[in-house]
């Protein structure tokens, strides 16, 4: 079989496009039949295998990429990154300069499969990419997204094309004509969501009012600069002139928005034959994943860049469950981790920085080009950032996540290869220059902002500090219907009052599947949300809780929300919205459910317990973990509010410290309530050792003042145990837990005497729990009663709060060594 091969003459790399192979490159080679252990039994090596090359090739980038990622990783580096510097290295700029290796390695034209599995690789990406955009972003955009959008294109495109005409003559003839200019002008503005979105999702900026904005006003600039590039794509068609590309452009668009709709219509005929609450019907799933390579062609018969159809396919989409989101989820990960490395490294063995030694005088004008495309898009957002009267620590974050690059642009770049708009020489300029700016924007992204800056304030916000006859701000976050009786339960029992009534904030938290943008939704505003399945979802449990605004108007308010959110950044979205509403506390469940075939085990849903200690991290006012055990719920199946004729025993531990002071304050509100009976037990240790004189004598006031209140009740109970240690404070636990109790209330950690605990803290599982009440929560007590950890709100300084970019520098650096 006929087979290109390279010679010592030539340097390895990739045949151009529209170039015929010299016939001194062609050789004559013997395939012969491979079998499966042919390494072990034959004594063949890999790269006489067809399949067992490509799995060579594909592990040593696999090899290569992790490495630099986690080498970047203190660096903040995004993961684009290390997977573009693998192509790099694995290419002709550093293994491949080699030409043993590179004939070992790639031998005769082998780099071919790369390129074309390369192909799909980027069609399905932008397919999936466009499958998780909300049009309805553009809907909902305000006015300042829209000028930020609109002149952070028009002025970079104005000033990069200006300075194109400028250095023309020095340009290739290909690229000096004005399609081309107009082409990289416009592709220097434009900021694609599809690189977007990952970029923000790894800096943990989804749910941050940055990261909605960023990815509002990209989806703006993806739609805009649909027009142009299409008008790029005309424009370069030989037979036409640049108006007449105009004209063609547009009668191209209107022909794609008509298929566009059709393909619309279709998905949701698909969406309205899925039952309810049932998957999607495979069959659908391979008919649309095989649709995408009929628009891959529909878009290269019409001398589009490969990847415009399927992106306008993925669009046609409705995001989120149950079509998008299976979508997503069958296809997401294959993409990314099997598809996309052969992309990255087609792009690797085209990327020749040796090449660009001998033609620095034809990149001169097009490095200008470039630096000025890149300067003037951080320059013009920045200027609208300052002209909105936007803080500058978030300007300037803004704007370096506006000039962030990734897969499209090189997308891009290899189109324009194919055109042969750019040689070698200048494809590696431009793949060199925007993986630099995006490996030193990223870092200084996280430098300049932090998402959890604006919940760290320095006002009470807690029970201990609230009056007792006024209004009570609490906040109740569940993720699924098994924890909302519990809670409706604990807000009973929390004893709402005329005289000190409850205003109840209730936030559904789903995880964000098959969508890119977090959807954060009032109830009360938009009772009619456009987000019908999400109300499909959330609408059981919401009503729930305004059964029991029906069933105690006077007393109760509730004021519903949900989010759609990373598991990763739902916490933003929890203590955002306590601090807007100015909550004291915010109750949190912990969902456990005992393993019965591996006794003395719990399980606990891990979504939840990163949430949790999220919240407790950098939560504006004060936290309560409720651990249900499934005693703490109402008799019946009726979850609205009503404990009439129920006696609980509730047992306070009191440890000492900030969180059981908050902890002695919820359970004051509790025993005031005429069917609670409260036990509270204060923990001494013996001689006073290790107390903290100013911890105790705050202890001592309010534990006085509690004692003093209920003296005369006959419901409330108040002793005292004096302990040498942990083991004595474990026993003493163990032995009332004779007493048969509904509920344990204990602080979670701040403050406690460490004499109280010596020797638990070795085999605490639960840190968000703390070791008490991790004790008392587990199976070792034997206890079948709930459990509330409740963490006292802690205050910071402000001068704290917006750490300077000297020290936050500093502890990027610390963590790198």
């Amino acid at each position: 079989m006929a087979t290109a091969m390279p010679t010592a003459n030539n340097d390895y790399r990739l045949i151009p496009p529209f170039q015929t192979i010299p016939k001194e490159m062609y050789t004559c080679t013997r395939i012969r039949e491979k079998h499966p252990f042919g390494v072990l039994i034959y004594g063949d090596t890999p790269n006489e295998s067809t399949f067992a090359l490509v799995l060579l090739e594909l592990s040593l980038f696999l090899a290569i990429t992790h490495t630099i990622y986690h080498i970047l990783k203190p660096l903040k580096q995004p993961r684009v990154i290390s997977e573009i510097l693998g192509g790099i290295i694995i290419g002709p700029s550093c293994l491949c300069r080699n030409p043993k290796f590179a004939a070992w390695l790639f031998p005769g034209q082998s780099a071919f499969i790369y390129r074309n599995v390369g192909s799909f690789a980027f069609m399905y990406f932008m397919f999936v990419s466009a499958v998780k955009m909300d049009l309805l972003m553009i809907k909902k955009a305000t006015k300042k997204q829209w000028y930020i959008g609109m002149f952070g294109m028009v002025v970079p495109t104005i000033a990069t094309g200006g300075v194109a005409l400028l250095v023309r003559n020095s340009l290739s003839p290909e690229m000096k004509k004005l399609s081309s200019i107009w082409g990289v002008s416009a592709a220097l503005a434009i900021t694609s969501f599809p690189v977007l979105h990952p970029i923000i999702r790894e800096l943990n900026l989804l749910s941050s009012d940055i990261g909605r904005m960023a990815l509002a006003t990209a989806v703006i600039g993806d739609v805009v600069g649909i027009a142009g590039m299409s008008t790029f794509e005309a424009a370069k068609q030989g037979e036409f002139r640049f108006m007449a590309g105009v004209g063609y452009a547009i009668s191209l668009i209107m022909f794609m928005i008509a298929i566009f709709g059709g393909n619309r219509m279709l998905m949701f005929w698909i969406i309205t034959m899925t039952p309810e609450g049932k998957p999607v019907e495979q069959f659908y799933i391979i008919a649309i994943l095989a649709g995408v390579l009929v628009w891959g062609f529909m878009s290269d018969f019409y001398g589009m860049a490969l990847c415009n159809g399927p992106m306008w396919f993925g669009l046609a989409i409705p995001d989120g469950p149950p079509l998008g989101a299976t979508i997503v989820h069958k296809c997401e990960s294959f993409i990314s981790d099997i598809l996309m490395p052969f992309a990255y490294i087609n792009m690797g063995l085209m990327t020749d920085i040796f090449a660009m030694r001998d033609a620095w005088g034809t990149l001169h004008p097009l490095f200008l080009i470039i630096l000025t495309g890149y300067l003037s898009k951080f320059v013009s957002t920045l200027f609208m950032t300052r002209f909105f009267e936007m803080p500058i620590r978030e300007g300037v974050t803004l704007s370096l996540i506006m000039s962030l690059r990734g897969q499209v642009e090189f997308l891009l770049f290899i189109h324009w290869l194919d055109f042969q708009m750019l040689g070698i020489p200048q494809f590696t300029m431009f793949v060199i220059f925007t993986t630099m700016v995006t490996s030193i924007a990223t870092p200084i992204i996280s430098i300049f902002y932090n998402p959890n800056r604006p919940y760290m304030i320095n006002k009470r916000r807690n029970i201990q500090h609230t009056p007792p006859n006024t209004e009570l701000n609490l906040m109740v976050c569940f993720m699924d219907e098994d924890s909302v009786p519990a809670i409706l339960h604990l807000l009973e029992v929390f004893n709402p009052t005329l005289h000190s009534p409850f205003l109840v904030h209730s936030l559904h938290l789903l995880e964000l599947v098959g969508r890119a943008a977090p959807v954060f939704i009032d109830h009360l505003e938009e009772p009619h949300s456009d987000k019908s399945n999400l109300d499909d979802e959330t609408g059981t449990i919401h009503k729930s809780f305004h059964g029991i605004q029906v069933a105690r108007r006077d007393v109760v308010k509730v004021h519903s929300f949900t989010s759609v959110a990373p598991k990763r950044s739902m916490y933003q979205d929890v203590c955002e919205l306590a601090l807007n509403k100015k909550s004291c506390l915010v109750i949190l469940p912990y969902n456990v459910s005992p393993m019965t075939s591996m006794a003395g085990s719990d399980m606990v849903q891990n979504n939840v317990k990163s949430l949790n200690f999220s919240v407790l991290e950098h939560s504006p006012c004060s936290v309560a973990v409720l651990v249900d055990k499934g005693e703490f719920r109402p008799p019946t199946n009726n979850v609205r509010m009503s404990v009439s004729g129920i006696r609980y025993h509730f047992a306070m531990l009191f440890l000492g410290g900030a969180d059981a002071r908050e902890a002695l304050a919820c359970a004051d509100r509790m025993a005031s309530n005429p069917n609670v009976s409260l036990t509270v037990i204060r923990f001494l240790a013996f001689n006073g050792e290790g107390e903290n004189e100013m911890e105790k004598k705050l202890d001592d006031g309010l534990v006085t003042a509690f004692w003093v209140k209920y003296e005369g009740n006959e419901q409330v109970a108040y002793r005292e145990v004096v302990v040498r240690n942990g083991e004595e404070t474990v026993a003493a636990i163990r032995a009332m837990n004779s007493e048969s109790y509904d509920l344990w209330i204990v602080g979670r950690k701040l403050g406690i005497n460490p004499i109280l605990i010596e020797g638990l803290s070795s085999w605490s599982e639960s840190l968000e729990l703390g070791v008490i009440g991790d004790y008392v929560a587990s199976v070792d007590l034997g206890s079948s009663a709930s459990v509330l950890v409740v963490q006292q709100q802690v205050l910071r300084d402000k001068e704290a709060n917006s750490e300077g970019l000297q020290g936050r520098f500093t502890r990027y650096v610390n963590s790198f060594f």
